[in-house]
């Protein structure tokens, strides 16, 4: 009787080994990761093109997540965005202006979350509701040609002065976002800022084109100042070499977070949530701040470029921003043809 007990123990053993082999087995091909997390994420972002490529990389590393990733301006997203509302792609976007997110936020679709290191996001970089994430900041600046004029310190209103006839530049703010939003700020915060806009068009101000046409044409001595200029750019092209300097004006700019949203139609809810948590991970803001733009937290640093304690700001109201920005950028355009 007692070898049969101990041949039935040790057949049920050898099942219940077998059984757990089956378990670890199961385990290890059902492509989760450390979390939970398993398939891809599908994310659009606009440049640094260098930036995302290293984002994509580093989350897929520590999460196994794959990235399917759409590289473009901000107003090609929001293009493709349209193009896709009967059926959806994108599980995370990211926009180079705040007043875009804006508007997709006020068109409804956006998930609300809470970002795991919420607690460090810099004040005015989330929204009340959770729904626009400001990773990134850029601010726009004035940027010049040192071989032109080698020390520049001009207000923005001395701009318009005769010194600089026919030497001034601006980003087309129907094409670039940053300079929409610095507009609309601009006139929006300062008393006279309208009136300073129309003293540079009467100045000689050209609008060449985006932000890359707008720079070139200061890189390479077409004029020699840009008004408006997106500092990030400045920066990198300075380290790059370019005959240029970079100065915010004493009167203030606006700070333009970027923020990454999560549409509420997002195929792979979870692994875009996770994508946003990962934005704000120490190992992101520190490549954020070596893309030479302003980190989204507050304990993270650049040592390559102002950081957001050090540059002037014009309080920006984006609720009045965002009702007048179209019609200054456009009316801008008109004022200088």
């Amino acid at each position: 009787m007692k070898k049969r007990i101990i041949y039935l123990l040790l057949v049920l053993s050898v099942f219940l080994s077998l059984v757990g082999c089956g378990g670890n087995d199961t385990a290890e091909t059902s492509g989760e990761t450390e979390g939970g997390l398993s398939g891809k994420v599908t994310v659009y972002m606009p440049s640094p093109a260098g930036l995302a490529d290293k984002l994509d990389a580093a989350f897929t590393e520590k999460t196994g997540v794959e990235v399917e990733q759409f590289q473009g301006t901000t107003g090609e997203i929001l293009a493709r965005l349209e193009a896709e509302k009967a059926n959806p792609v994108a599980d995370v976007v990211i926009l180079a202006s705040w007043s875009d997110g804006l508007t997709l936020k006020a068109e409804g679709g956006l998930e609300s979350y809470t970002p795991t290191a919420v607690d460090k996001i810099n004040e005015g970089f989330i929204d009340e509701d959770h729904t626009l994430f400001g990773y990134s900041a850029s601010a726009v600046a004035v940027i010049y040609n040192t071989t032109i004029i080698p020390e520049l310190d001009a207000d923005w209103d001395e701009l318009a002065n005769a010194d600089y006839k026919d030497m001034i530049a601006i980003p087309d703010p129907e094409k670039s976002g940053a300079a929409k939003d610095f507009l609309a700020g601009f006139v929006t915060g300062l008393e006279n800022g309208e009136a300073i806009m129309e003293s540079w068009a009467a100045n000689g101000l050209i609008v060449p084109g985006a932000n890359k046409a707008a720079l070139e044409a200061v890189t390479t001595g077409e004029k020699a100042i840009l008004i408006a200029g997106v500092d990030y750019n400045g920066y990198s092209s300075i380290d790059k070499g370019e005959p240029l300097a970079i100065y915010y004006p004493a009167s203030g700019t606006v700070i333009n977070p970027r923020p990454a949203v999560i549409p509420n139609t997002a195929p792979n809810m979870d692994n875009a949530k996770a994508f946003v948590d990962f934005l704000f991970s120490e190992e992101a803001q520190q490549m954020v701040a070596e893309a030479y733009l302003l980190p989204g937290v507050n304990d993270v640093k650049a040592d390559n470029r102002s950081n957001l304690d050090e540059i002037p700001v014009i309080p920006a109201d984006w609720n009045k921003m965002m009702g007048i920005a179209s019609e200054t950028a456009a009316k801008l355009n008109d004022i200088c043809k």
